[in-house]
């Protein structure tokens, strides 16, 4: 099969078909099938540049362990403070400057169309590590992963996404994501949290929904309950994030009227949405989901950095 990743930019999931999906998710059994020794040899002396405009934890920390894990090595900025970001510098002139310390580059903006800005100005392949409130594909890619790993398919499954749906990136790439597949999607919500209205006709073109402010409606009926956080980071006025925070808590109480199979996910950090007497129940995958995620990048960064992707 044709490698179609090879030196190729991931700006938006929009971009990527089920059958990208399909050749990542194969790229990333393989990846976690092989050996550390065999993994160490898929990337050796390759370098990722990382420039995050903004806080980030488990996305960054795990491109740089998906690197490090196939051989490589890592180097970027995650305080602006301490860069010539602090003195004024462009982003245009920064990508450029790391385009040329590295051999792929992750980036992460407060700014929407930044990724695929830096897509124009790099010589290298940029990845779209989320800009502004538009979209998060690497996290779609593991989400999708996730849901295939853990529940055998992902056609067929009723999915219930919960929280922050106005500001979540990570759900906005989700849902474009989903509409490769045969699902049935519940979007539960306060009433200003819905999704942007400037973005329905699009995901509708893709993927059926239905809306509710209600999670008693559809608990008992989910296979999967996406959990997200209240974003107060990006909220215009902070009395508005006061109005809505703590709307949803999913604690065991809500796990009794679960389906025994069902899983809940979450992209993380959490805050109070989900109570840590969750953590150790059968349904709790987001930590799971989490470790997806560095073998999804692991698998996505040897796609785009080697033509041949066979095992090494």
């Amino acid at each position: 099969m044709t490698n179609e990743f090879y030196h190729s930019d991931i700006i938006s999931i929009k971009d990527l078909s089920r059958t990208h999906f399909d050749q990542i998710f194969a790229a990333t059994d393989r990846i976690m099938e092989l050996s550390p020794e065999r993994r160490r040899n898929l990337c050796r002396g390759r370098v990722l540049g990382s420039l995050f405009y903004e806080p980030s934890t488990r996305t960054r920390l795990s491109f740089d362990a998906a690197i490090a894990s196939m051989g490589g090595s890592s180097l970027g900025i995650s305080d602006v403070s301490s860069s010539s970001i602090h003195k004024g510098e462009s982003l245009a002139d920064t990508v450029r400057m790391m385009s040329i310390y590295s051999d792929v580059l992750v980036l992460r903006h407060a700014l929407d169309g930044s990724s695929r800005f830096a897509s124009e100005v790099s010589s290298k392949s940029v990845i779209n590590a989320g800009s502004g409130t538009e979209e998060h594909p690497t996290q779609a890619i593991q989400d999708l992963y996730t849901l295939r790993r853990e529940k055998g398919r992902i056609d067929g499954l009723k999915i219930g996404i919960i929280g922050d749906l106005k500001y979540g990136r990570t759900v906005y790439s989700l849902l474009y994501g989903l509409g490769n597949y045969d699902v049935d999607v519940r979007l539960i919500s306060p009433e200003s949290l819905r999704i942007r209205s400037d973005s329905v006709y699009e995901i509708k073109k893709r993927l059926d929904f239905s809306e509710s402010t209600d999670i008693s409606e559809h608990i008992d009926e989910l296979d999967v309950l996406y959990v997200t956080r209240i974003q107060k980071e990006r909220f215009p006025d902070v009395e508005e994030y006061i109005k809505v925070k703590g709307s949803y808590v999913v604690g065991l109480d809500l796990l009794g009227q679960m389906k025994k199979d069902a899983i809940i996910m979450h992209p993380l950090p959490r805050v109070d949405e989900i109570s840590s007497d969750v953590d150790d129940t059968p349904h709790a995958r987001y930590f799971k989901q989490a470790e997806y995620g560095m073998y999804a990048r692991a698998a996505l960064l040897n796609l785009i950095l080697n033509q041949d992707v066979r095992p090494g």
